[in-house]
């Protein structure tokens, strides 16, 4: 991860500081585009959502916007009225500090539910932010989104677009309480691609389909999911208007790659993780068939505790498929770890096959291959073993 080049968008800045919401490091970020731009959002479907999704909801509606204010350390989550005027202040602060209209900005909140915003401390930070502003401040704004995540995470691709060099962007914190539905903990990304505020739509969308909706830590949506994509056109390309637009599908595949390596990072950093894990499930009835059953290899607490220990039990894979009556043809199913075949033809494949096995799973990546042999449809999932770390964390995560 640390590897990657800083990214570096034309025409956005970003800050990160710390303003004492934790007791240290960076805690509040800022991502704003110099000139207006047109923003698309992807947010939880959960039932219980902080003020920070609630507003930030209203302001994507228009395809227009700047960017987006984001603290850690604090949810905004289930504190009522208190915790609107909060979200709405944090939006009016930054655009008084901008000079841009508090409707142009979203709001991002993470880190404890049920506790309320020491608000002095965020409108100094604003302010600090505010003032801190710079073309290379991605990596800052990315350390300031974390909480328990263990290192920042960020991602960036460059392709040509209406044979313009076109840059995507992007930065995401998230460790636990993780399995999205249509979004992630939190993610931001920017383009100065040109792209009409539908077609953005359908792009982060699709890109969420296939990135931070195939991700699970365990088996936890939050309440304060977001991913926001900005695209601000100073690239100088002819604005992307849908699918058969020249570049598009190159955009599109950028977004798309950018968002799978963020959410590989998330799996990566699971809370308590010692490995990245991918799961892949062919040969189901239908696609839908597919990821219901790589859904629940990922999410198997059987299956991730023999992933940290080393244990190339297939028994524990094909019993979370069975019980979750997904169709298969067991004689013709098998199941690979990392790359071994351990069963096969209905039987295991002896016990020379799980030591080879054994031996690859050392390694702090692991492929789960699952072929059903029922028909063609496929899907993809990346997760993290479960360790004792992980009870340790979330034992003691508001004490």
């Amino acid at each position: 991860m640390s590897e990657r080049p800083d990214p570096q968008v034309r025409g956005f800045r970003a800050a990160g500081v710390h303003c004492g919401i934790k007791d240290d490091g960076p805690d509040l970020a800022l991502l704003v585009s110099d000139v207006p731009a047109s923003v698309a959002g992807v947010f939880t479907r959960s039932t219980v959502v902080g003020a920070p999704v609630e507003w930030s909801r209203r302001c994507v509606r228009s395809g227009r916007g700047r960017g987006v204010v984001v603290n850690s350390g604090c949810a905004n989550v289930a504190m009522g009225r208190r915790g609107q005027r909060d979200a709405r202040e944090m939006a009016e602060r930054a655009a008084s500090a901008l000079g841009v209209r508090a409707s142009e900005l979203c709001v991002a909140s993470t880190g404890v539910i049920g506790e309320p915003l020491p608000m002095p401390r965020v409108r100094r930070g604003i302010s600090a932010a505010a003032a801190a502003l710079r073309p290379e401040g991605w990596r800052a704004a990315a350390e300031a989104i974390r909480t328990t995540d263990t290192y920042p995470k960020w991602a960036s691709r460059r392709v040509r677009v209406g044979g313009r060099l076109v840059t995507v962007a992007g930065i995401a914190k998230g460790s636990g309480m993780i399995e999205p539905n249509m979004a992630t903990m939190l993610a931001f990304l920017a383009t100065d691609a040109a792209v009409r505020p539908a077609a953005l739509r359908r792009v982060l969308g699709s890109a969420v389909a296939e990135s931070f909706n195939r991700v699970s830590v365990d088996g936890e949506g939050s309440t304060s999911d977001s991913v926001l994509l900005y695209a601000n056109g100073l690239a100088g390309n002819a604005p992307l208007a849908g699918p058969q637009t020249s570049g598009a599908a190159r955009f599109a595949e950028a977004v798309t790659e950018v968002s799978q390596d963020l959410a590989r990072d998330l799996a990566r950093d699971g809370e308590g993780a010692t490995k990245l894990v991918t799961v892949e499930v062919t040969g189901a009835r239908s696609a839908a068939e597919a990821e219901r059953a790589a859904r629940r290899i990922a999410n198997s607490m059987l299956v991730k505790t023999a992933l940290f220990g080393g244990d190339p039990n297939w028994g524990r894979i094909l019993q979370t498929v069975g019980a979750g009556r997904i169709a298969l043809q067991l004689p013709r199913t098998r199941v690979r770890l990392c790359g071994v075949e351990v069963f096969r033809r209905g039987a295991s494949a002896g016990p020379a096959a799980r030591r080879r096995a054994a031996a690859r799973m050392r390694s702090d990546e692991l492929e789960v291959a699952v072929h059903l042999g029922a028909g063609r449809g496929r899907a993809r999932m990346w997760t993290c073993d479960l360790s004792y770390d992980y009870v340790r964390i979330n034992a003691e995560y508001t004490t």
